[in-house]
């Protein structure tokens, strides 16, 4: 502001430019702007984007007059050109974006509202074939969007022998392989925490290691690195299912992940003694973390 004197010495037949930051709000560029603009000589050129409610958005609508911060108003005789500079997307890089990903919901936010406007329709017209909604709400306003849930399921057998109608309804047993380098026993002793039945089957029956969950679905042990589930699609089945595969997905993230032989592998007394040790340790280091401690008392005497 101690600067300002200086100003009112500029000589009036040379060409002078001031560089300010936007919005001429307040301060020395507002006192400037009100000593100047009712001379038609000079000029005030916006380059970008300006905020809804400041003077400078004022003056791009060229009014007649403006109002001063003394609030007397004053004749706006300058001229005013807009110019679009802007660091953001321009049309053609959006359009171009939209295009390449092709998304079933469009929301425009953090721009001048005529502007936006003015996007939004040009983008409902170039992609006036596809069904897109396009959508610029106003600050704070709530935007609902809909999503169509689609599975895709393999079929193979009978199933697979026909195409189904739309709408009909098809049944059969469904099946997902999931990785899991775990211990298959681990697993079991796991879900029967969270489940009341929890059933090893025959191996012959299964053609290897497997167990029934619920009398709902079969979990059975495919290879070192995968498991797969087995069941019949109804809503109690399929809450079981996805509970089994989050229970996966979690102990797969478990660290350490201890790897021991299945229950059905062991033949011999000497095998058996050496897989139980290892299914206990691994399961108290599932439940308690690698530096556990384990502390027996017999006869008031630790161990």
């Amino acid at each position: 502001m101690a600067a300002l004197p200086y100003f009112d010495e500029i000589d009036p037949s040379t060409i002078n430019v001031l560089l300010v930051t936007h919005g001429l709000q307040s301060g020395l560029s507002r006192q400037l702007f009100e000593m100047w603009c009712s001379d038609k000589k000079n000029a005030c050129v916006i380059p970008g984007y300006v905020m809804e409610g400041t003077l400078a958005k004022t003056i791009i609508n060229e009014p007649k007059e403006v109002t001063l911060m003394n609030g007397l108003t004053a004749p706006l005789n300058m001229q005013v050109h807009y110019i679009s500079f802007s660091a953001h997307a321009d049309f053609a890089q959006t359009s171009t974006f939209v295009k390449e990903l092709m998304p079933p919901n469009i929301i425009l936010v953090h721009g001048e509202a005529n502007e936006m406007g003015r996007l939004k329709q040009k983008l409902i017209t170039q992609f006036a074939y596809r069904n897109t909604k396009i959508i610029s709400p106003k600050n704070c306003q709530s935007v609902e969007m809909y999503f169509n849930s689609e599975k895709m399921a393999k079929t193979i057998g009978r199933l697979a022998e026909k195409t189904p109608e739309v709408g009909e309804t098809v049944s059969g047993l469904l099946r997902i392989t999931i990785a899991y380098s775990g211990a298959f026993g681990v697993l079991k002793h796991r879900l029967k925490q969270i489940f009341e039945s929890v059933k090893s089957l025959p191996y012959e029956e299964s053609e290897g290691p497997a167990f029934r969950v619920h009398e709902r679905l079969t979990v059975k042990y495919e290879s070192e690195k995968h498991i797969s589930l087995h069941w019949r699609p109804d809503p109690i089945s399929n809450m079981v299912s996805d509970s089994v595969v989050a229970l996966v997905l979690n102990i797969s993230c478990e660290i350490p992940k201890v790897a021991v032989e299945s229950e059905e592998a062991t033949k011999t007394e000497e095998e058996n003694n050496k897989k139980a040790e290892k299914v206990i340790h691994a399961l108290l280091v599932s439940l308690f973390g690698e530096n556990w401690k384990l502390v027996l008392s017999v006869d008031g005497n630790a161990s």
